[in-house]
């Protein structure tokens, strides 16, 4: 790995960091309680059993790509099926690759397997804690695990009680669990948020992901979108 900034605290690790950051993420935990019922609600409706509505949330953890894929989802499962879901998860979650570059000043210094221990909770959640945490001057590495784990358990178990309502709801969407997604995301805006200007690549990308979804089938949308909206700001940046 490269030589992180020298300028920062070294990281570190500590029983009592773990400890902070289970504490650190507690704003979030309503809100995951939410988002992992509803996931749990249209894995029931998908034809997924419980064993499997868990053990998914327990390897992937990734909230926003776990109901895209229940949305790609077809019973039974077919070739083409699979490689979608394959290629969806991956350009939703590809913002991680950004986040993971973000972290690297200060998980630079640790051996290779720490550090790729510590990525593998990170999620759009712990990302802000950590980022907030780290301008803060903290170096406690392990606040940013403790902060994955309290939440990794958190999606885990309340996914269970999102299954078994979803096994009484016939129509989820008339409860709104469908708008979980685009309120999850429309979420992520606020914190991300640097002014009109750097916004245009966002509006395009949602109005050409909008045009596309009326002119091609399937989830071509969300890859013409992404890319569309990308190019766009990369202009933007480039002025």
């Amino acid at each position: 790995m490269t030589t992180p900034d020298k300028s920062a605290p070294a990281p570190y690790w500590s029983l009592a960091g773990l400890a902070q950051g289970a504490r650190l993420c507690g704003a979030m935990v309503p809100g995951t309680v939410v988002f992992a019922a509803a996931y749990g609600t249209l894995a029931a409706q998908k034809g997924l059993t419980l064993g499997e509505t868990v053990l998914m949330s327990m390897l992937v953890f990734g909230g926003a790509s776990q109901l895209v894929a229940l949305e790609v989802w077809t019973n039974p499962l077919t070739l083409w099926t699979v490689v979608s879901l394959a290629a969806v998860t991956a350009i939703v979650n590809a913002r991680f690759l950004l986040m993971g570059a973000t972290l690297r000043p200060w998980f630079g210094a640790l051996p290779q397997w720490q550090a790729y221990a510590a990525l593998n909770a990170t999620v759009d959640a712990t990302w802000l804690i950590a980022m907030r945490y780290r301008a803060e001057g903290g170096a406690d590495a392990s606040v940013y695990a403790g902060a994955g784990l309290m939440l990794w358990a958190v999606w885990v178990v309340s996914a269970i009680p999102g299954y078994l309502l979803g096994a009484f709801i016939a129509d989820p969407k008339r409860f709104g669990f469908d708008l979980m997604l685009p309120i999850f995301f429309a979420a992520m805006f606020v914190p991300l948020w640097r002014g009109v200007r750097r916004a245009v690549g966002w509006a395009v990308a949602g109005v050409v992901a909008l045009v596309v979804s009326f002119v091609l089938p399937g989830w071509w949308f969300i890859v013409i979108g992404a890319l569309t909206g990308s190019i766009v700001g990369a202009f933007i940046d480039d002025q």
